[in-house]
Order: structure tokens, then C-alpha cells, then sequence
């Protein structure tokens, strides 16, 4: 086992230049599992703008009209409590997955992976071939051949950057609106096809040049890794008491010596599979992103060896060095209850959330009047935010009979599904009838009969006994 292998990240040459990784392709039972559930992904993202959960979209994050839809559901500003307790509930689900997991997340879901190792590389490899192909052909002199592959690789690249592009501005926009800078003139949308073509340059740039850069030096998970992870922690792990010593194994060796040798042959194809360019039998290390295609490669050397398989596997530290089997540590069992209690919490606001949410505040700068009959009126303001599918016909009025309300310029009072609605009444009253200078009451909603949402107010007016 290299004894220096933490001192610097692998891709990391000891002068500072990146060392480019050429992993090797290699197929088995966990590439195959993982292109079922990549593929699976890759077509739910780019479904995922166009499927509809009654009036709304599956997801939108409308950071410009600050108007966030997730599976349908629509939140505004007003929610952002409950957005603050979903981020909290994400990161805390995050620390569970990892103390248990170790980063499974970043091999099998993470967007950067999918798209790399199931989009990017199979483009690159059936233009310039496999590893040793790709390394003469980068180290080779820019003839006709390499600068035909390399184009149509940038090519292909760039037309998928725009395609991801275009999916992720629509989860911003809506597709309506992604739609229409498509088919407009580019003049007319300018901004649209700014963030569009900027979209595009940086998947371009991550995906052509950046590429495992961003796992081992940019996100931060792997960083948070290194103090979530234990002994107990499951991580693609070396069995190390089965491999070491670890050798090439000879043709005609007695059983005496091949007992005295691991089941490692030292063949490194786990090392030239790492999407990352780390040798797993150095031990757990931030740039490994679980990724299986050292265990495939190993598992594939086993079976042409007759040995048994998993030498290198899902296994925690303890497991390997003391045989202990899987268990939840008293940590983990911890983290899940408060998983447990705040995903509760959660789902219990959301489904008890109100459909609509209403606000009246009085006009700002503005005092009570009184008319020649001797009412009183205040002037007030009013938002009403539907957080429903359906279009709401509604009523304001006061639940207190001494007053009356009167709406400023319209009788019907409608609001859109997923809109928001502003306005302007009259709250009135006999001023021999107002024995307070602040009147409180609640001004109420309703739905027909049905009150759907009620908000304190006051009604100030002159002190009781004050002339006039």
C-alpha cells in the first residue's frame, strides 16, 4: 500500500499540473445496474419540463417571478419557511445517507457522473477508442486524424451542452416561455439567449474539460465526506486481509507458496477503470466516488483466475478487519430520527397547508375620514395569494356587523389559479357606534359559504368622547 498516497489528490502531478485520467472501459453486473438507473434519469431530466401534475409543472425553480413548483405543488416567498425546513430536511438527509453509505449518491445519481459516464465518455470512446487509443492519440502530433476526431467529439459535445441547456433553462423559465425564445426572433429575447448560450459553455466546459475536477476539487460533498464517514461506514472498499500480500501470481507455484500470497495479482486494471485515477487498495479516499468499476474489473480478473469474486465491494472498514456484519451504529440510528421527525414535520405543513393566504394592512399615509352623515372609513390594501389548481371566486367582509366593506373598484373578486391578486376596499361605520379609538376584528374569506381564510385587522378612529 502506497504510503504517501493523501499527500496530494491523483490527478495532481507533484509540480501542480493535472494529470489527465484515461479510465478504461470495463463491463459488468454493476455497469449494467448503474445504466439502467442512469438511463432511467437521463429521461425523467429531460421529461421532467414537460410533464404536467394538473396546471403545473412536475418541478420549476422561478428564481425572476420568485415562484417555486415542485411535483405541482406552487410556493411562494410567503412559504419560505417551509422551503428553509425542506433544505434542513435535505441536508440531514444527506448526513444519514452518507454515514451509512459513504458517497453512493455521487456514483448513482449525481447529475455530473450520470452524464459523464453514460453521455460524454461512450461518445468519446467510440470516436477515439479505448484507453490506449486515447493516450496516442493525445499524445500524437495534431494530424488530419486527430483534428477530424477531436472536432466531431467537440461537436457532438457542444449539441449535447445545448440540449441540457435548454432542459435546465425551461426548469427555470417554464417551457412555455423556453418555447417562445426558441421560436421568436433572437432579438426579441436577448436576455433568454444569453442565459441559454451561457448554460450551453458551461456544461460544454465541465463535461469537455473539467470533468472528475469537479468531484475531487469543486463539490464540496467529497470534502464533507471525510468527517461524516467511520469504520462503520459502507464504502467501496479493498478487502485487504484477503489480498495482501499482494502479487503476480506464477504459473507453476506449489500450494506453499501460493499460501503465503493474497488473492490480489497486482494487475492494476482497478486502477486504470477509476474515473478518478485513485487505487482503491490504498484505502477510502475523497476523489473515490463509488462508482463500481473497480469492483467489476476486479470481479472480472477473479472469475478468469477461478477465485471468488468481491475482492474489492460495498463493505465497511469493520466488516473487513473484524469480521463484523452490517449494523446501524448508535450515530446513524440518531441521525435517522431526527430525519424521521423533521420529514414528518414537513409533510404535516404541506399537507395542512391553506390554499389561499390572504393579507390586509391599512394604506400607508393615509388617516380616517369622516362624511357629513357621520361614518367613519379607513382605507386598506389586500393580497391574496391562490396556491390552489382551481380559479377562486371569492368574498372579503368583515366578521364584525358594525362595520361594512366596500371594494374599490370591482364587485367580483377572482383569483387565478397560482396567482396573485392585489386590491383596495372601504371599511366603514357610524362613528356613534365606534366606543374604541383602535377597533379590532378579523376580515374574513370566503369560498361561497365556506371561510377559507381570515387575518386580523384594526379600524382606528377618534378617541370616545372627542369632538369632531
Amino acid at each position: 500500500m502506497a504510503s504517501n498516497y493523501r499527500d496530494r489528490i491523483a490527478t495532481v502531478d507533484e509540480s501542480g499540473g493535472r494529470v489527465w485520467v484515461y479510465p478504461k472501459f470495463i463491463n459488468g453486473v454493476f455497469l449494467k445496474r448503474r445504466q439502467v438507473v442512469s438511463y432511467l434519469l437521463i429521461a425523467f431530466l429531460f421529461a421532467g419540463p414537460w410533464i404536467r401534475i394538473g396546471s403545473e409543472p412536475l418541478l420549476q425553480l422561478d428564481v425572476i417571478h420568485r415562484k417555486f413548483v415542485i411535483l405541482g405543488q406552487v410556493f411562494w416567498p410567503q412559504d419560505s419557511f417551509l422551503f428553509a425546513l425542506s433544505m434542513v430536511t435535505a441536508v440531514v438527509l444527506i448526513i444519514v445517507f452518507t454515514v451509512v453509505f459513504g458517497r453512493l449518491f455521487c456514483g448513482w445519481v449525481c447529475p455530473q457522473t450520470v452524464f459523464l459516464e453514460f453521455i460524454f465518455r461512450p461518445i468519446e470512446r467510440l470516436i477515439e477508442g479505448d484507453r490506449n487509443a486515447r493516450i496516442r492519440l493525445d499524445k500524437g502530433p495534431w494530424n488530419a486524424e486527430k483534428i477530424r476526431k477531436k472536432a466531431l467529439k467537440w461537436v457532438i459535445y457542444f449539441g449535447i451542452s445545448f440540449a441540457i441547456g435548454n432542459t435546465f433553462l425551461a426548469y427555470i423559465i417554464g417551457r412555455d416561455e423556453l418555447i417562445r425564445i426558441q421560436t421568436d426572433p433572437p432579438g426579441e429575447h436577448i436576455g433568454g439567449l444569453l442565459a441559454l448560450l451561457g448554460f450551453t459553455a458551461v456544461f460544454f466546459f465541465v463535461f469537455a474539460r473539467l470533468r472528475e475536477q469537479v468531484c475531487t476539487t469543486i463539490c464540496p460533498y467529497g470534502r464533507l465526506q471525510g468527517v461524516l464517514v467511520d469504520r462503520d461506514t459502507v464504502n467501496v472498499t479493498y478487502d485487504y486481509v484477503r489480498g495482501e500480500p499482494r502479487g503476480h501470481r506464477k504459473r507453476n507455484a506449489s500450494e506453499e507458496e501460493l499460501a503465503k500470497q493474497g488473492d490480489c495479482v497486482d494487475c492494476g486494471l482497478c486502477v486504470q477503470v477509476c474515473p478518478t485515477g485513485i487505487d482503491i487498495r490504498n484505502g477510502v479516499q475523497l476523489e473515490c466516488v463509488h462508482c463500481t468499476a473497480c469492483i467489476d474489473a476486479c470481479d472480472s480478473i477473479m472469475e478468469q483466475l477461478a477465485m471468488p469474486g468481491g475482492l474489492i465491494r460495498y463493505a465497511s472498514e469493520n466488516s473487513i478487519a473484524e469480521k463484523k456484519p452490517f449494523a446501524l451504529t448508535g450515530r446513524a440510528k440518531a441521525y435517522i430520527g431526527v430525519l424521521v421527525a423533521l420529514t414528518l414535520v414537513l409533510l404535516g405543513l404541506i399537507f395542512f397547508r391553506s390554499s389561499i393566504e390572504m393579507n390586509v394592512y391599512r394604506t400607508s399615509g393615509t388617516l380616517y375620514e369622516v362624511d357629513d352623515q357621520g361614518v367613519i372609513s379607513n382605507l386598506y390594501r389586500f393580497t391574496l395569494l391562490n396556491k390552489s389548481h382551481d380559479t377562486l371566486h371569492v368574498q372579503l367582509a368583515p366578521d364584525d356587523a358594525r362595520f361594512s366593506l366596500e371594494l374599490v373598484g370591482s364587485t367580483d373578486l377572482v383569483v387565478p389559479a397560482a396567482e396573485m391578486v392585489e386590491g383596495v376596499f372601504f371599511l366603514r361605520t357610524p362613528l356613534d357606534g365606534l366606543s374604541e379609538d383602535r377597533a379590532k376584528f378579523r376580515i374574513v374569506l370566503r369560498d361561497d359559504d365556506r371561510v377559507i381564510a381570515s387575518t386580523k385587522t384594526e379600524f382606528p378612529g377618534p378617541i370616545p368622547g372627542m369632538k369632531h
